[in-house]
């Protein structure tokens, strides 16, 4: 398994024009996996004990994890919200010693990209709400699990990106990876900032 595991929940990256290309740059960057999570669950059902318990292994090798997804209608895609029901109540309330006990002090990141403009996510913008107040049951989430929240890496307009733009964002991506290892390897105790 690789250091760092990158969940991607998009509902057709066929489609996608941001998560696709970040996607695509993140696998160039050394011991980085990516794992398309609707390929992996096309009917967005997860068994608690089987499905989720691969996925408990998967998550367990890993060194961090980052979890990749397009914000939809203010909130994370269900797939994510079916995979967090799934795997870590299993990992947390099943199988709490044999598993949740060992993912804690796990460094997490999230990936996201939004639709609309970074000056749309504010208190006089159009969607009234920061974008880090919509990360707050994600957040929320990594403190329960004891996972170590890192800041994340956004992606504005994402679905009207210019190619070069597009590109930008990717390079960004790869930047933001790579600091994210370099600033979680060899420690697991403290808050990444």
């Amino acid at each position: 398994m690789p250091g760092t595991l990158i969940l991607l929940f998009h509902r057709d990256l066929s489609q996608s024009k941001a998560n696709a290309g970040l996607a695509k740059a993140a696998q160039t960057v050394k011991d980085v996996q990516v794992v398309d999570m609707q390929a992996r669950y096309p009917g967005g059902v997860i068994d608690i004990f089987t499905d989720a318990g691969a996925d408990a292994e998967m998550l367990l090798s890993a060194d961090r994890i980052i979890l990749q997804f397009p914000i939809q209608w203010y909130a994370t895609p269900a797939l994510l919200k079916a995979w967090q029901d799934a795997v870590l109540t299993r990992m947390y309330y099943i199988f709490a010693e044999a598993e949740g006990d060992h993912l804690k002090g796990t460094p997490l990141m999230v990936a996201a990209t939004a639709g609309n403009t970074s000056s749309a996510y504010g208190r006089d913008g159009a969607n009234r709400y920061t974008i880090d107040e919509l990360l707050t049951p994600l957040k929320a989430t990594a403190h329960r699990c004891g996972l170590l929240w890192h800041s994340p890496y956004l992606v504005f307009t994402a679905d009207k990106l210019e190619p070069s733009k597009l590109e930008d964002a990717a390079l960004g991506y790869v930047n933001a990876i790579e600091h994210f290892i370099s600033a979680t390897s060899g420690s697991s105790t403290s808050e990444a900032a």
